[in-house]
């Protein structure tokens, strides 16, 4: 079975409950997708969380190595990293009692994305949070 993301009104939803999104692989460089996507979506008012080992800050917030150190809740995991890493991020996520996880576009890990809403989460995958916030939240 293929992987189906939530329809439009629940992703609709989904933005509109978040606050704190921690951005797995977000990158320090402003040429790269992470940080343009994180520093959009910091703009439009959520606090992003920069997960990244060997980085301090990014977008003036405090970065973390692995998302079991970030020491309060985030409501969102979004993932800007290799198809292979998704297993273990799912995994980290599912740890730290995240309800949802964002795995960008062009990251595709069906079986790990099936094992995430096995276990509870809201998940889309494949989809560019920023693109969606632009088309559903300001429509």
């Amino acid at each position: 079975m293929l992987f189906q993301n939530p329809a439009p009104e629940d992703i609709k939803a989904l933005l509109t409950r978040v606050k704190t999104i921690a951005v797995v692989g977000l990158s320090p460089k402003p040429d790269r997708p992470s940080y343009g996507v994180s520093l959009a979506m910091q703009r439009f008012g959520y606090r992003i969380v920069p997960v990244r080992p060997a980085l301090d800050q990014a977008l003036g917030e405090k970065a973390y190595a692995r998302l079991a150190d970030i020491p309060f809740p985030v409501d969102l995991v979004n993932v800007f990293r290799a198809a292979a890493a998704i297993p273990g991020v799912v995994e980290e996520t599912l740890a730290i009692g995240a309800p949802a996880i964002w795995i960008q576009e062009g990251i595709v890990h069906d079986e790990a994305a099936e094992r995430a809403r096995a276990a509870g989460l809201t998940v889309v995958m494949d989809r560019c949070i920023w693109k969606e916030y632009v088309g559903r939240m300001t429509a």
